[in-house]
């Protein structure tokens, strides 16, 4: 009895396995895939035979929601693409995968595999990064990017991660939020940011890891964006603009011009334009003849250069390099500095007298920078220093030689001028002297000329009385020339 009671008592939990086990067979699979705008996915057919073990009456289905895509039965294959994936669709018929391709937004939705019993669902999420300006940008502007995405199920909150092209994490600002569309505005951009960057997509239900990457180009200067140049008057002087056109690769044609100022305030006048156009190939043209200039022909690749031959005073100022692309524009600054030097009165300096040195620059300077007189192997005594930033110098000096002006900066040299003050003095005394010496030898010789003449011995005591008097008159004048011969 008590055995008969137990297999009764096991019937009914064995029909309530089977039962269990009928329905776990009917219980469809579900899976979720993220996809890219513009990319491509493959969703699997999960838990289907090869294709080379399916049995020959299987039939096989793809499903998008309640629309057939692609079916399979009896090794008859037939296509029912609607036009949303016309053309970017394909099976993989191995494993029956389907793949797609050139994804959009539409696209997300319920994918359904179907072979016998078994169903396979894919929630398909679709997310679509933009970068304003096709990822083109030129110094110091601020990308904007905006993420979309698009689901079958509730849309979930992301959360955005930046890095640059130097996997640095970047803090974008949010300019606006929704479910649906994510706005954040990027920090002005510099040349050297140009490179791959990656937007990074998390979600934690359902799980979202997404890493996107997209191309950053700046166009834009190599040199600072103001840059200042010194130079001394009657120099030459070569101003040079680096652009990172051929560095980055940068496909698309632009145009630009040198513009030349005496300063901020002043009118402007263009020297030169130019275009370079898709292939980098660079055209440049001369405008002005208000300033002498030349434009180098041998010079670096990707660089604007202007050529002073011969510096003036007033060539200083800006000289502005501007870049336009689409409307928009980029620009650097070389700030010439000239100094010139003077001396007043100009010429050789007399002994006992003071001349004037002044050392002038066109400026303004930097904040720290000065001016400096000193005299060449000079002391300390020799040397003086100009307040910040005042752009003339004048130092009296009573002593000969070589005086140099420095412009200094942060104890750096920038320019230094040389002036030589000549010694007057020296050609003056040797013309006194050398006028002493012949009138005292022309009075000598007179006296031996008379001696050897003949003349009477009175003559003779009348001209060496004289003689003596010559004599007397070289010693007082101290000329040891003469005194040595009247000896002998």
């Amino acid at each position: 009895m008590e055995s008969s009671g137990t297999a009764l008592s096991c019937m009914p939990a064995a029909f309530l396995l089977l039962h269990l086990g009928l329905i776990s067979s009917m219980v469809h699979q579900n899976e979720f895939q993220t996809g890219l705008v513009g990319g491509d996915v493959t969703l699997n057919c999960t838990g289907i035979l090869p294709d080379s073990q399916l049995p020959r009456d299987s039939v096989v289905s793809w499903k998008y929601s309640d629309t057939l895509l692609w079916r399979m039965e009896k090794d008859r294959r037939v296509w029912r693409r609607p036009t949303f994936i016309t053309g970017r669709s394909d099976i993989k018929m191995q494993y029956k995968q389907l793949k797609l391709w050139n994804l959009n937004l539409s696209d997300a939705g319920i994918y359904t595999c179907e072979y016998g019993t078994h169903k396979v669902r894919t929630s398909l999420h679709i997310v679509k990064l933009t970068i304003s300006s096709d990822g083109h940008f030129l110094q110091n502007e601020a990308p904007e990017l905006n993420l979309t995405q698009n689901s079958p199920s509730p849309l979930p909150n992301l959360s955005i991660t930046l890095f640059d092209n130097n996997n640095k994490r970047v803090t974008p600002e949010l300019q606006s939020k929704s479910r649906q569309e994510y706005i954040v505005n990027l920090k002005k951009l510099e040349t050297m940011d140009s490179g791959t960057w990656v937007c990074q997509v998390h979600s934690d239900s359902p799980l979202i890891n997404q890493d996107i990457s997209f191309a950053v180009k700046v166009l834009g200067f190599q040199n600072p964006v103001l840059e200042r140049k010194y130079a001394t008057v009657d120099s030459t002087v070569i101003l040079s603009w680096r652009l990172n056109s051929q560095k980055i690769k940068w496909n698309k044609g632009f145009t630009g011009r040198l513009n030349w100022k005496k300063q901020e305030s002043a009118k402007s006048h263009e020297l030169l334009d130019f275009n370079v156009t898709a292939q980098g190939q660079l055209h440049e043209t001369k405008k002005s003849n208000d300033l002498f200039f030349e434009i180098p022909e041998s010079k670096p690749e990707s660089s604007i250069e202007v050529k002073l031959p011969k510096v003036h005073f007033n060539h200083s100022g800006q000289y502005q390099c501007q870049l336009e692309y689409k409307g928009r524009h980029a620009q650097s600054k070389i700030e010439l500095v000239v100094m010139k030097v003077s001396a007043n009165p100009a010429g050789p300096l007399s002994r006992g007298a003071n001349v004037t040195l002044t050392c002038q620059v066109s400026g303004p300077l930097a904040p720290g920078a000065f001016l400096r007189w000193e005299r060449v192997n000079g002391t300390k005594m020799d040397t003086k220093n100009s307040k910040q930033r005042e752009v003339k110098l004048e130092v009296n000096i009573s002593a000969a030689g070589l005086w140099s002006c420095h412009l200094i900066e942060d104890s750096d040299k920038k320019i230094s001028f040389h002036y030589r003050v000549e010694e007057a003095s020296v050609w003056i005394n040797n013309v006194i002297i050398g006028a002493s010496i012949g009138g005292s030898l022309l009075a000598f010789a007179l006296g031996c000329l008379c001696i050897t003449s003949g003349v009477s011995w009175q003559r003779r005591r009348q001209r060496a009385k004289r003689m003596a008097q010559a004599r007397q008159h070289l010693l007082e004048n101290k000329t040891c020339q003469c005194q040595h011969r009247l000896k002998k």
